[in-house]
């Protein structure tokens, strides 16, 4: 397990008495950045790996999120670094255009000004100088994390390599008919005044209503009901089910329309319910997706009945009104000519919201460029089927395929300045001409380009190979792609994983963007709640990194990152782990100052201690473990492997039994010295990926090496000692024990007391110093009255407890213990002996009382032994 390269101890370790890691992190981050560890070589001859960030927004700041999701992959791209892979962590930033486009209008409305002012060509400008000064301050935060990425090749989404690359994709699909431009339902924002995608809509529960409306007169009357009543202005039809006979006799009929001077035709569609409401819904194919494919086929017409902001524009008395407006003053008409049936107010339903400005979203026909997803995404699916890509969990697949499956055409316009300008030129008689990175646009009089950008996904979702410099064939695509593996939430799984499948099948003729698609869950507060602002939870990670360093909250993350699965965090957790960092700390410490060193090889087995054997066996288990886990991306359950063996079997149960051996000196010292060497530094290269900057600090002292950045990652030698093993766990139900009964008499645990051990009938003699030590047992001096007696695996322990506790008081403690212990028993004893209650009780409540009945009866056998082990009073 030792590092291929000669060891150089440092001569006099020194490390301060306490770890500040404000003092060391950022120094180390910027050696490390400065030696080129986190670079990327594509001529190395070392096999890859490849992670790409999800590109944060410019606009952004880091959140716990991105921080939860920055430390798997770091960890990731560090272990593989240790284990002689050429890694790249490659960076980058997306131009998120209408977040960035609004924060930069914003800036310009405290100067009195519009984005309409300036005029497109100066307000692109603006927002390039808004990039260069104020955005990407995530860059320093993911320092401050201490994000192993390769700097030297961060990309942005609108850089000249990826617009060449966006340019490029959109020609190709276009002249393979796959992108085109039509009318379609879309996600409108009357604030933003474009059109957004699913993934920008925000769903929240609004209070409104919803009013019941007598369509027609007569015998040819329907009752329909809505939550939109201002979209009744557009309604083209009534639908009902071919089969619901109450409707049978209207159907292919005319009738009125209120308030307006219209009759509509009423249509059978099997995409109505008859069983929901009445059976009878309006159709306003122009302001509803689901009405929009009715109206389609049914021949009707589209009627628009709002502008771009949501202002009614159907001549009559509602003209000009907002649509809010709109709404109520409807509703009042229609309760004036005896139209409204029912009324419920307030009406609680989902509601979508832009957001970005929480505007409520407007379903809006709207003349929009799409790209034709089928073909792509039965590629993208099918790239899941036949094991090219494998998705982590397993149990996400269903979800992928429910969505890939079923996938939509996509909306890939938006009514933006800011982004990828649709490379499409239309001429003054309709014509329309799409123009590569390389070739030039049509000019002459009536030729202009298209006005819209590109959704920020499209470019997005070329980002693993744009970012290698596709669609050149350089050094670096061919090295680093495919991916090795994505690490992104299961919350976009949809709409950029997806897309990124489609397009890097498309581009790379078949080869997927990924091996892997490793899912994570979110980052929520302690009690499970989403994080949000609105609900006073939200955490800014840079004060926690402040308070307790960023190996703590980097630890705290890890140790919650289940695959596909939320991660409830709290402050608590964090101090948790800061402490674990200073365990670390002090343990390595003080070993250091008694003796461990890695200078040699280890000694053979047979100058060992059974202690020493018995680490070095457990020590390659959890090495054996860990990597397990890594490679089935299950980093809490390797995090909390490697706590529990750092913790309690390094330092709390080797250390404390191998201080006899330190303190005595001699080769026996000198043995357990380079043992617990090896045992600290293995232990801290598998603690690195997950804790960098202590572990740093730690192992370059301990070893003298450069750093443990490029150090090597352990392997498991092999060597195992279950007899070993076995003696140790022997020797630890003893100490327990003896523990547990001296925290039940109230002894603090650095007491010491008189004590005479009997081991002669076990395999635990060589071990009497050391079980001293840590039990803190006094020699049996002439005085020696053993007041209590412990036969515990096979060993009698023998404590004189005499001035040491109040006989009487604990007495009456426990005998007060042991009352409540009996009267539960017999409560559940009670409960368990009633058919009555048995019958009808859920098996769960009868499983529980079973288990107070089992616990109740433990605590009777244990406080009884505790009071027959009391001193005579």
């Amino acid at each position: 397990m030792t590092e291929n390269s000669q060891a150089q101890p440092a001569a006099n370790p020194e490390l301060p008495t306490q770890y500040a890691p404000a003092e060391v992190e950022g120094k180390l981050y910027e050696r490390w950045v400065e030696r080129g560890y986190f670079e990327a070589d594509e001529k190395s001859g070392k096999p890859p790996y490849t992670i790409v960030i999800p590109p944060p927004n410019v606009t952004g700041s880091l959140h716990l999120g991105h921080a939860f999701e920055h430390t798997i992959i770091d960890a990731l791209t560090r272990r593989k670094r240790m284990q002689g892979y050429e890694t790249l962590w490659q960076p980058g930033m997306d131009h998120a255009g209408i977040a960035t486009q609004n924060v930069v209008e914003r800036e310009l409305a405290k100067e009195g000004k519009s984005r309409h002012d300036l005029g497109r060509e100066a307000f692109v400008e603006r927002v390039w100088q808004w990039k260069e000064e104020s955005g990407g301050q995530i860059s320093g935060q993911m320092r401050r994390l201490g994000d192993g990425v390769a700097w030297s090749r961060e990309r942005f989404t609108m850089d000249d390599g990826l617009s060449a690359a966006v340019q490029t994709i959109f020609k190709r699909l276009f002249d393979d008919g796959l992108i085109y431009r039509a009318e379609r339902i879309i996600n409108w924002c009357p604030r933003c005044l474009t059109a957004i995608s699913d993934i920008e809509v925000e769903y929240q529960d609004d209070d409104g209503e919803l009013v019941s409306i007598k369509y027609g007169d007569g015998d040819e009357t329907l009752v329909v009901a809505t939550t939109r009543a201002e979209t009744m202005l557009g309604d083209t039809a009534v639908a009902v089910h071919p089969d619901d006979e109450r409707y049978a006799h209207l159907v292919g009929k005319r009738i009125k329309l209120p308030l307006t001077d219209r009759t509509i035709p009423v249509v059978a569609d099997t995409h109505v319910d008859p069983e929901f409401g009445t059976g009878a819904v309006k159709v306003t194919p122009a302001h509803d997706p689901n009405d929009f494919e009715i109206g389609r086929r049914h021949d009707l017409p589209n009627i628009t009945v709002m502008d771009e902001r949501a202002v009614i524009t159907v001549p009559g008395p509602f003209q000009g009104l907002d649509r809010f407006e709109t709404r109520s003053t409807i509703v009042a008409a229609l309760r004036a000519d005896g139209r409204i049936v029912a009324e419920k107010r307030p009406y609680v339903h989902s509601v979508g919201h832009c957001s970005r400005c929480k505007t409520t979203v407007e379903p809006r026909l709207s003349l929009q460029w799409w790209v034709k997803v089928a073909p792509l995404a039965k590629e993208a699916g099918d790239a899941v089927r036949d094991g090219r890509v494998t998705i982590h969990p397993k149990e996400m697949e269903p979800r992928y395929f429910g969505w890939v499956d079923n996938l939509n055409d996509w909306c890939i316009s938006r009514q933006l300045w800011w982004g990828h300008r649709i490379p499409v030129w239309h001429g003054p008689d309709g014509e329309t001409v799409c123009v590569g990175p390389n070739e030039e646009p049509p000019t002459g009089e009536g030729w202009h380009q298209d006005t819209d950008v590109l959704d920020t996904w499209f470019s997005s979702g070329l980002w693993p190979f744009s970012t290698l410099g596709w669609p050149e064939q350089t050094p670096s695509l061919e090295k680093f792609y495919p991916n090795s593996v994505l690490v992104t939430g299961y919350d976009i799984l949809f709409f950029w994983v997806a897309r990124m499948m489609m397009f890097g099948l498309y581009a790379m003729d078949g080869t997927p963007p990924f091996h892997t698609i490793a899912l994570h869950g979110m980052v929520r507060d302690q009690f499970g709640k989403k994080m949000s602002k609105s609900y006073g939870n939200a955490v800014n990670p840079l004060d926690w990194m402040d308070t307790y360093g960023s190996d703590a909250v980097r630890f705290t993350l890890a140790r919650g990152a289940n695959p596909g699965v939320d991660v409830p965090i709290g402050e608590d957790w964090v101090q948790g782990s800061r402490n674990f960092a200073n365990k670390i700390w002090n343990a390595t410490r003080f070993a250091m100052m008694n003796g461990a060193t890695v200078e040699g090889p280890l000694p053979d087995a047979s100058q060992m201690s059974a202690t020493d054997r018995w680490i070095l066996s457990r020590l390659n288990e959890t090495v054996a473990q860990v990597d397990a886990l890594y490679e089935d991306y299950q980093f809490a359950k390797l995090s909390d492997a490697l706590f529990h063996f750092a913790w309690d079997e390094v330092f709390d149960w080797y250390v404390e039994l191998s201080k006899t051996t330190f303190f005595a000196g001699g080769e026996q010292a000198k043995v357990s010295g380079r043992v617990l060497g090896e045992v600290l530094d293995v232990t801290l290269r598998l603690l690195h990926p997950i804790v960098p900057f202590v572990t740093e600090t730690l192992w370059t002292t301990l070893t003298g090496k450069e750093s443990v950045v490029v150090a090597d990652w352990p392997a498991d030698s092999g060597f195992r000692d279950q007899a070993a093993e076995r003696e140790i766990e022997h020797l630890q139900q003893v100490v327990t024990e003896v523990r547990r009964f001296r925290a039940d008499q109230g002894l603090q645990s650095g007491q010491k007391v008189p004590g005479r051990l009997d081991l002669s009938a076990t395999p635990l003699a060589a071990h009497e110093a050391a079980i001293r030590q840590v039990l803190r047992l006094q020699a049996a001096g002439e005085d020696f009255h053993a007041t209590a007696t412990l036969p515990v695996a096979g060993a009698k322990v023998e404590l004189d407890l005499s001035g040491t506790i109040d006989v009487p008081a604990e007495r009456k403690r426990l005998t007060k213990d042991r009352d409540a212990a009996e009267k539960e028993k017999q409560q559940a004893v009670a409960k368990l002996g009633n058919e009555a209650f048995l019958a009808k009780a859920p098996d769960n409540v009868v499983d529980k009382i079973r288990g107070r009945l089992s616990k109740a009866e433990a605590d009777i056998e244990r406080i009884t032994a505790q009071l027959a082990a009391l001193p005579e009073s």
